[in-house]
């Protein structure tokens, strides 16, 4: 598992890289499903935020409440029991279910969708004893899943503004967007 520390640094903003994201994925014909957790739907309004969206968004299913993870996204029940809804694996299996659920509801064939997905804990508290600042960024995607494990700094808006920066940035990475 990777570990990355990021830090405030000036970055794209979040509207001109989704701009070349939606760009970019509507040339290809692909389609975005997110599921969101510690960013309460502030990925999907990230994505909004940009005229044209609408050609390549299917949706965000926010599961905030661990049980959501699963009846929602199919996330394994014994799995989150076991580690907790901060993880890697739980990650992988919120945009795969994602990807899966809003292409079937959107009668469109998951070939040609990716998802994405974020769980974490933005604090001020340890969650499950996963420390402050712990991030998961999971895609699953024609290509394969993948996901990585952040180490996040700030306060809770900060961690969470981070992690839609971050979660853009690996998006953009997977579509190989050079930005």
């Amino acid at each position: 598992m990777k570990l990355t520390t990021l830090t405030h640094t000036k970055h794209m903003p979040n509207s001109a890289l989704v701009a070349q994201i939606v760009e970019l994925m509507t040339a290809r014909g692909l389609k975005l499903a997110l599921a969101e957790s510690l960013t309460g739907g502030a990925l999907a309004s990230a994505m909004v935020d940009v005229p044209g969206a609408s050609q390549m968004l299917l949706g965000s299913i926010v599961a905030y409440d661990t049980s959501l993870k699963s009846a929602l996204l199919g996330v394994d029940s014994a799995l989150l029991e076991r580690v907790g809804a901060v993880d890697r694996e739980v990650a992988l299996q919120m945009a795969s279910g994602a990807r899966a659920r809003l292409a079937a509801a959107a009668g469109i064939s998951p070939d040609h969708v990716i998802g994405l997905s974020c769980t974490g804990v933005a604090g001020p508290d340890i969650q499950d004893g996963k420390p402050v600042g712990l991030v998961f960024i999971a895609t699953d995607a024609p290509g394969g899943p993948r996901a990585q494990e952040f180490q996040l700094a700030g306060t809770r808006a900060e961690i969470r503004s981070a992690t839609v920066r971050t979660a853009l940035r690996l998006l953009a990475d997977q579509l190989d967007l050079r930005h």
